[in-house]
């Protein structure tokens, strides 16, 4: 993955909890697993596990242009925002369970927060 691929996928993961993208359904096993690691990030404040298995819709290994994945992903960060000030989040996640609004910001900070220091950027 490059950087512009990096933005996509985070734009894509944003859209997740904007309702834009539909992740399909788990296994129990999976689901438990998302459970635990949602529990295990914000109790430790840990980072995103590395190697962690990611969504066949939110995986990005084509080539794409870098200011326009830039500026969507600026773009899907404002609605975001506005979306969590407006109190819109969903109330579940298809890997993480039962969300509340502080655990999609944890959770969206953390992911984002993962690959931007695995460019340096």
């Amino acid at each position: 993955m490059n950087v512009s691929q990096m933005m996509l996928h985070c734009d894509k993961i944003l859209q997740i909890a904007l309702q834009k993208i539909e992740l399909p359904p788990i296994s129990l096993l999976f689901r438990a697993a998302g459970i635990l690691t949602k529990y295990e990030i914000s109790l430790f404040n840990n980072g995103i596990p590395r190697n962690m298995p990611t969504f066949k819709k939110v995986i990005v290994n084509f080539e794409c242009d870098f200011s326009h994945s830039q500026r969507n992903l600026l773009t899907r960060l404002e609605e975001y925002n506005n979306t969590y000030r407006n109190h819109q989040l969903p109330g579940k996640h298809e890997l993480f369970g039962k969300m509340r609004e502080k655990d999609w910001g944890f959770l969206e900070y953390k992911h984002l927060d993962h690959h931007l220091k695995q460019f340096n950027v």
